[in-house]
C-alpha cells in the first residue's frame, strides 16, 4: 500500500530543515454505536510554513530532492486509489492545502476490522511485519479497545538519521482521538484524556516518546449504554 509514500514526502519537506521544526500526525476515529465509522489521517506541518513555501522554489536542500506538488498530489491519489480497494471502506476523499502545508486523507468504514485489513495490508508491503495497531469494537456492549505494539524498527530508523535531521522531531507529535455518539463511561491509558462532553477521548504523545516506546497508544473505552 501507498500510504507510506505521501508521508515520505511529507517528511522531506521537514528534514530538508537543518533546524527544529513542528509537525503533527493526527488519527481520528469517529465512531457510531453500529461500529460504522469515519478515520482521518492528517499530516499537519503548519507551525512550518513560511520555511517549506520557501523550500519549495528550490530544486534541492541538504542533498534531499524537495519534492513538488505534484509528488505531493500523486502521493494522495495513491493512497485513494489503494483505499477504494479495500473492503468496506467507503467515501474516501483528500485535501491539501498549500498555504498552510496540511494534507489529510479520510474515509468511512462499516466496522473497525476494515481498518484492520488496511493496517495488515501496509504491514505486509514493509520488511517490517508487526501489525502496529488493531482497533475492535462491540456494539452489544459498547466497548471499544486499541491494542498497540511497538516496533523497535522505528527506531532504528530514526538513528540512521544525522544528527541535524534528528532535529525536525523535537517539537513533533502525534495525537489520536476517538469520538463517540455517546457518552464515555471509563477509559484505562494514563496518557489519555477524555473531553468536557465525555463524548471523546484524546491523548497526544510526542514523536520522541514514539520513537522510543514510552507513547503507548493501547487503550480499552467503555461506552455508557
Amino acid at each position: 500500500m501507498k500510504i507510506r509514500n505521501l508521508f515520505k514526502y511529507c517528511l522531506l519537506f521537514i528534514i530538508c530543515i537543518t533546524i527544529t521544526s513542528c509537525f503533527e500526525i493526527i488519527e481520528e476515529i469517529d465512531l457510531k454505536s453500529d461500529g460504522t465509522g469515519t478515520m482521518t489521517y492528517t499530516f499537519n506541518l503548519s507551525q512550518s510554513k513560511s520555511k517549506l513555501a520557501s523550500i519549495m522554489l528550490l530544486d534541492s536542500i541538504n542533498g534531499y530532492k524537495v519534492p513538488s506538488r505534484a509528488d505531493i498530489q500523486k502521493g494522495l491519489e495513491d493512497v485513494v486509489s489503494e483505499l477504494k480497494k479495500a473492503e468496506g471502506i467507503t467515501n474516501i476523499r483528500k485535501t491539501a492545502d498549500y498555504d498552510n502545508f496540511v494534507f489529510s486523507v479520510k474515509c468511512d468504514f462499516n466496522k473497525m476490522e476494515n481498518i484492520n485489513k488496511i493496517t495488515n495490508q501496509v504491514s505486509n508491503n514493509q520488511k517490517n511485519k508487526t501489525v502496529i495497531s488493531s482497533y475492535f469494537f462491540d456494539d452489544t456492549k459498547g466497548a471499544f479497545k486499541r491494542k498497540y505494539v511497538y516496533s523497535a524498527d522505528v527506531k532504528k530508523e530514526y538513528s540512521k538519521l544525522k544528527t541535524e535531521n534528528k532535529k525536525v522531531f523535537d517539537d513533533a507529535s502525534y495525537t489520536v482521538i476517538y469520538r463517540f455518539d455517546k457518552e464515555v463511561n471509563s477509559q484505562n491509558n494514563p496518557q489519555a484524556k477524555v473531553s468536557k462532553s465525555k463524548k471523546a477521548v484524546m491523548q497526544r504523545v510526542s514523536a520522541l516518546d514514539v520513537i522510543n516506546g514510552k507513547g503507548n497508544f493501547s487503550t480499552q473505552i467503555q461506552l455508557k449504554k
